[in-house]
C-alpha cells in the first residue's frame, strides 16, 4: 500500500505543480542519458574480427581502454566441424569482486587460435564471451557466429584418429558396429556389394520393434481389399507401400545427417504425435466398421469403384500411407543407420548416402512385402472370418496408436491400457470363436485365446504390483531393478565438472543419452543395464545420464558438442576425460554383447 500511495502522491503533485514536475523530469532524463552514455555498448567495447587460414582459425578482439575480457568465459559450440582446444596468449591475473578467486583476463588486444581438425563448407563455430568495464559494469554473455571454410579430412584419417584416441588412453581396441560399417562404406569394395550388404542388414531390422507397427498398417491395406484381393494385387500394394516407406526413411536420413538428433526430436513433438495417434485410431474404427457407416453412400460407391478398377488413385493412397509409416521408424537409431549418417556427416556424399539408406529401408521392406503377399493369399475370401480378421487388425491399429502415446507419456496407466487392449482383443476372439463349429482348429484357437487372456491379466497384475504399490514412475522402477542410479547431467559445464570429479577418483565414465520418445532407450533401462554382467563390467565406471527429450538450448548445445545423430547413444570416457569415440554405441544392444563391449573398452 505504501508504494501505491507514493505513486498517487507524485501523480497529484505533477498535476498541481506541472512546471516543477516537468523540470524535475527533464533533469532526471538528462541524468539517465548521461549515465547511459558513460559506458560503451558491447560491440564498441569489444570489437570482434576473425580470420581463417587453412586449418587455423584466429578470433581477435580489440578491447577498448578501461575494459577487459575473462579468459574462462570463452565457450565454443561447433556444428558440422571439429576444432581442437584453443590457444590463448598470456593473460593477466585480476582480483575480481564478482568471483571468489583471481581471474585471468585480457586487456587491449587478444588473439585466440583454434586448430580446425575438419569442417564442412557450412561449418559453424559459435563463440560466447563475457567482459566488464573497470568502472563497475559487467556485460551479459554475448555470442558471435563464425562461418568456417571447408577443411577436409580423409575417411582413413578419421578412423585413424578414432583409433589413436583409444590407444592413447591405454584402452583396448573396441570398435562399435557402426564404425565397422563406416569402414565398409569408405572402403574399396564395389558399390553393388555395399548396397547389397545394407539390404541384408535391413532385412534383419525388419524384425525389430521399430518396424513391427508397419505390419498391421500394411495388413489393414491388404485386408481392406476384401474378397477381391489376388496375389498380384497384394504384391503390387505391398511394393508401393514399401516404396513410400523407403523414400521417406531415406529423405529423413539425409536431413538427420545434417541436423542431428534434434530433427528426430522435432518429429516427436506431442502435436505431431497426437495427429498420428488420431489417424491410427480412425483407421482402427474403419476396421471395426464404425466409420464406414458414417460415409455417404455416393462416397462409398466411388471408393469401391476405384478399388475394384485398380486405378492409380488407390496406389497413390497406399504410397502416402507408406510415407507416413516411415515416420514410425524415424526415432529408432541402429548401427547400420548411424554408419550411414556418420558417412554423410563426414563426407557429404549425398548420392551414396541416399542409396545406402534406400537399400537399408528396402531390406526392411522385403519381409513386409512377403507378409502382405502371404496374407493376401491365405486370408479367407468370404464368410464371417473375414470380418473377424478385419476387427483383429483394428485392435492392432490401436496398438500402433499406443506405441505413439508411449513417446509422449510414461505412466502406469499406459501399461494398464496395454493390458486392457489385450483383454479386449482376446475377449472378442473368444466370443467369435464360440460360434464356429467344433473341430481340432477350434480347440487350438481356444488354447491360444486362453493364453492371451491369461497373459494380459498377468501383465496388468504384474504392473500393479511393481509400479502402483510403490507409486513410482517408469524410470525409478527400473532403478529399483538393480543397476546403479544414474548421475543426472544438466548441461555441458555440469558434465565437464562431473567428468573431472570422476577421473579424479580414478573412475571412467559412461553417459547414457535418453529421451522419453526413444523406445530403445527404455529397452536399455529394462533389459541391459540391470544385468549382473553389465554392472560388473562397469564396476569402476560412473553412470551418467542426460535427458534429451526436449529441444532446449542446453540439450541442443550438448548434441552439437558431441555430434549426436540419434538415440539411444551410449558414450564412454577414459581416465583422462577423453571420449572413446570409436566405442560409442548407437541403437539397442542386449546385455551380453554390451557387457563384452565394455570389457574390451576398459
Amino acid at each position: 500500500m505504501k508504494f501505491k500511495n507514493l505513486v498517487l502522491f507524485l501523480f497529484v503533485a505533477c498535476i498541481a505543480f506541472p512546471w516543477s514536475c516537468m523540470a524535475q523530469s527533464n533533469d532526471a532524463f538528462q541524468d539517465l542519458f548521461s549515465n547511459e552514455t558513460e559506458f560503451l555498448n558491447v560491440e564498441q567495447a569489444f570489437q570482434f574480427d576473425f580470420d581463417q587460414k587453412g586449418d587455423q582459425l584466429i578470433l581477435s578482439f580489440k578491447i577498448a581502454d578501461g575494459y577487459y575480457l575473462y579468459q574462462n568465459q570463452f565457450k565454443t559450440v561447433v556444428k558440422n566441424a571439429e576444432v581442437a582446444e584453443p590457444i590463448y596468449p598470456e593473460a593477466k591475473i585480476k582480483e575480481d569482486e564478482f568471483f571468489d578467486e583471481p581471474q585471468p583476463v585480457f586487456y587491449q588486444q587478444v588473439d585466440i587460435t583454434y586448430p580446425v581438425i575438419w569442417a564442412k563448407q557450412d561449418g559453424v563455430l559459435k563463440l560466447q564471451f563475457q567482459g566488464c568495464a573497470e568502472a563497475g559494469l559487467c556485460y551479459p554473455p554475448t555470442t558471435q557466429v563464425v562461418y568456417l571454410d571447408k577443411v577436409a579430412q580423409a575417411p582413413s584419417d578419421l578412423q585413424q584418429n578414432l583409433d589413436a584416441s583409444v590407444k592413447q588412453s591405454g584402452a583396448k581396441r573396441a570398435v562399435s558396429e557402426q564404425f565397422q560399417l563406416l569402414e565398409m562404406l569408405t572402403g574399396d569394395d564395389s558399390l553393388g556389394l555395399k548396397l547389397l550388404a545394407f539390404v541384408v542388414l535391413g532385412i534383419g531390422l525388419a524384425f525389430t520393434p521399430c518396424v513391427f507397427p508397419m505390419y498391421p498398417i500394411l495388413s489393414s491395406i491388404v485386408v481392406g481389399q476384401g474378397k477381391s484381393i489376388t496375389m498380384s494385387r497384394a504384391l503390387s500394394l505391398s511394393f508401393v507401400y514399401v516404396q513410400g516407406m523407403a523414400i521417406t526413411y531415406s529423405l529423413l536420413g539425409l536431413v538427420i545427417a545434417s541436423a542431428g538428433a534434434q530433427f528426430t526430436a522435432y518429429l516427436q513433438n506431442p502435436i505431431i504425435l497426437s495427429v498420428l495417434i488420431g489417424i491410427f485410431v480412425l483407421l482402427a474404427f474403419v476396421m471395426f466398421g464404425a466409420y464406414e457407416l458414417q460415409l455417404p453412400s455416393k462416397w462409398q460407391e466411388k471408393l469401391n469403384n476405384v478399388s475394384n478398377n485398380q486405378k492409380s488413385g488407390s496406389y497413390i493412397g497406399v504410397l502416402l500411407m507408406g510415407a507416413i509409416s516411415g515416420l514410425v521408424a524415424s526415432p529408432c537409431t541402429t548401427a547400420p543407420l548411424t554408419a550411414i549418417l556418420l558417412y554423410l556427416a563426414e563426407q557429404g556424399d549425398m548420392l551414396l548416402g541416399f542409396s545406402a539408406l534406400y537399400a537399408l529401408s528396402l531390406g526392411m521392406g522385403i519381409p513386409l512385402i512377403l507378409f502382405g503377399v502371404t496374407g493376401g493369399k491365405l486370408l479367407p475370401k468370404a464368410g464371417a472370418w473375414m470380418n473377424v480378421v478385419k476387427v483383429a487388425f483394428g485392435f492392432m491399429m490401436l496398438a500402433v496408436a499406443l506405441m505413439f502415446v508411449e513417446r509422449i507419456v510414461s505412466s502406469i496407466w499406459l501399461e494398464f491400457a496395454w493390458a486392457a487392449l489385450g483383454l479386449s482383443t482376446f475377449t472378442y476372439l473368444f466370443v467369435m470363436n464360440q460360434n464356429s463349429p467344433v473341430s481340432l482348429w477350434k480347440g487350438v484357437r481356444s488354447l491360444f485365446i486362453f493364453m492371451g487372456l491369461f497373459a494380459s491379466a498377468f501383465y496388468a497384475y504384474h504392473q500393479y504390483s511393481v509400479n502402483y504399490s510403490s507409486a513410482t514412475s517408469y524410470n525409478s522402477a527400473q532403478h529399483q531393478a538393480g543397476h546403479p542410479e544414474f548421475m543426472v547431467v544438466k548441461d555441458l559445464d555440469d558434465f565437464s565438472a562431473k567428468l573431472a570429479a570422476a577421473n579424479a577418483q580414478g573412475k571412467t565414465v559412461m553417459v547414457d543419452l535418453y529421451a522419453d520418445w526413444c523406445s530403445a532407450c527404455k529397452e536399455f533401462e529394462k533389459y541391459t543395464f540391470p544385468d549382473a554382467a553389465v554392472i560388473d563390467a562397469l564396476s569402476n565406471t560412473v553412470w551418467m545420464q542426460i535427458d534429451l527429450t526436449d529441444n532446449t538450448p542446453i540439450n541442443l548445445a550438448f548434441q552439437d558438442e558431441f555430434g549426436v545423430l540419434g538415440l539411444p547413444t551410449i558414450m564412454f570416457f577414459d581416465l583422462q576425460g577423453n571420449e572413446l569415440s570409436s566405442a560409442r554405441v548407437t541403437g539397442f544392444m542386449g546385455a551380453e554383447p554390451f557387457a563384452q563391449h565394455v570389457k574390451q573398452i576398459f
